[in-house]
């Protein structure tokens, strides 16, 4: 359970789909009788029923595909646009510094997919999302078909139907509308993708 006060819950579901589609490099996370599993990995989200589905690959060498089966739960965080804020952007005081930030935990139990034809699909939509319309972008056709053979065996892909979403933007809710119109004008002074990035995040949940 990740503790989120109520002013900076996310629940509508859409909200948390687009979010995890955007930011979709995600941090997995499942549990062994050695301790926690880790791996970052490149996802689609996909349609899946009434809720979607997280889909990916990882290399067949690391063993965190072993704890795939299906049955054992897992976690999908997907990080947002986050920064330091202070409290000298402020209007009001005392205040004390903070970190914004946008975050979606997804729950569910994955498992590994061997079928060549999905792992093939996943792999030239995951291709076609990065590449987008590069002039002469590149795809998976252009490798000769035993080099693309070899390669498919050297990772594994895994589904995982999501069960559960808690999202969690926390961006000045709790403060003024004029501490929150100052604290985006601030980020934005900073002059760094990252700042500008969390500003333009916090106008679109914010609206001012």
């Amino acid at each position: 359970m990740t503790y989120i006060p109520p002013q900076f819950r996310v629940s509508d579901e859409p909200t948390l789909y687009e979010f995890m589609r955007t930011h979709d490099f995600a941090t997995i996370v499942s549990n062994s009788p050695d301790g926690f599993v880790t791996s970052h990995v490149p996802v689609l989200v996909r349609p899946s029923g009434a809720s979607v589905a997280i889909v990916g690959h990882m290399a067949r060498a690391n063993h965190h595909w072993r704890l795939m089966d299906g049955a054992a739960a897992a976690l999908a965080i997907f990080h947002g646009p986050h920064g330091y804020i202070s409290p000298t952007w402020y209007a009001a005081a005392p205040a004390v510094p903070t970190w914004n930030y946008g975050v979606v935990h997804a729950h569910g139990r994955p498992r590994v997919v061997e079928d060549e034809t999905f792992v093939r699909g996943m792999l030239a939509e995951l291709v076609q999302r990065y590449e987008g319309d590069r002039p002469g972008g590149w795809s998976t056709e252009r490798l000769p078909a035993d080099y693309f053979d070899g390669m498919l065996r050297g990772i594994v892909a895994f589904e995982m139907p999501v069960a559960k979403l808690e999202g969690k933007f926390k961006l000045g809710q709790n403060r003024s509308i004029e501490d929150r119109r100052r604290t985006i004008a601030a980020l934005e002074r900073e002059g760094v993708p990252e700042a500008a990035a969390l500003a333009e995040f916090m106008r679109r949940r914010s609206g001012v």
